[in-house]
């Protein structure tokens, strides 16, 4: 995995983070973020990329340690920052107990999460609770299987094969020329997982209106109807039922 990433770590911010979809995905996670990490301090984020969330929470305040598997994310996410905030490490997403401190929150965006198996998803948030602090908050972002835009996308290409992909056990995504296998889980998949340690506080979905980031060359010179995508997707916003069914949904789990 670390070499998949590494490979798209120079073309990332490009082809996702300053693209119009891109920011306006980002855009409907932080208004989610700033209602959920009110009165906190201290947070971990996993599966950071190139770091444009950690700045972006680094600049509200919080105190953030920022981490990746990928060494070549973690290069391009130090150029980007100075000073010692947001603080970027390289770290598999399988060993955050060796992290000695605790932290209020643990964040992850944008599938980082969907890399991991079941089994892996589930030890994962069994070792969250072990960094967190008491009451400590756990918010995701994570692919679902019954996303309405890629069936979509799909049929009208008549690629029948992959229309409903996602309700495979695995899929291999192509990220740079490599494949990735990708997994993906719904909203209640997450609290089985982890209903021991956690109660779910929400989950809201990301990408209901907003496509998907592969139609970036489609949407490009289409900023109106993009925008009034936009529009629609702050009025569902708070639809809970809805997550399952959009590009991604941001989960919120509070440490029991």
């Amino acid at each position: 995995m670390k070499a998949d990433f590494d490979q798209a770590a120079k073309n990332y911010d490009t082809h996702f983070t300053y693209s119009e979809i891109g920011k306006l995905q980002r855009k409907m996670v932080y208004a989610n973020l700033q209602n959920k990490l009110k009165n906190l301090n201290k947070l971990l984020e996993i599966n950071c990329g190139t770091g444009e969330d950690a700045i972006w929470l680094a600049k509200q305040g919080f105190e953030v340690t920022a981490t990746d598997i990928s060494e070549e994310m973690i290069a391009v996410a130090q150029t980007k920052s100075s000073g010692e905030n947001p603080n970027f490490k390289v770290l598999d997403i399988n060993k955050i107990l060796e992290e000695s401190e605790k932290f209020d929150t643990i964040f992850s965006n944008f599938g980082g999460l969907n890399c991991l198996t079941k089994s892996e998803l589930e030890l994962f948030l069994n070792s969250a609770k072990e960094v967190l602090s008491d009451n400590g908050k756990i918010c995701l972002v994570i692919m679902p299987k019954n996303t309405l835009w890629e069936p979509l996308y799909f049929l009208l290409k008549l690629d029948f094969q992959n229309a409903f992909r996602r309700k495979k056990e695995v899929v291999y995504a192509n990220v740079e020329g490599e494949k990735v296998a990708t997994y993906y889980y719904n909203p209640k998949d997450i609290v089985h997982l982890c209903q021991i340690n956690f109660e779910i506080v929400d989950a809201k979905p990301i990408g209901f209106f907003i496509p998907p980031s592969y139609l970036e060359p489609f949407f490009k010179n289409k900023k109106s109807v993009l925008y009034s995508l936009y529009v629609l997707e702050n009025k569902i916003k708070n639809w809970s039922f809805l997550s399952k069914f959009a590009d991604h949904y941001i989960i919120t789990l509070q440490k029991k």
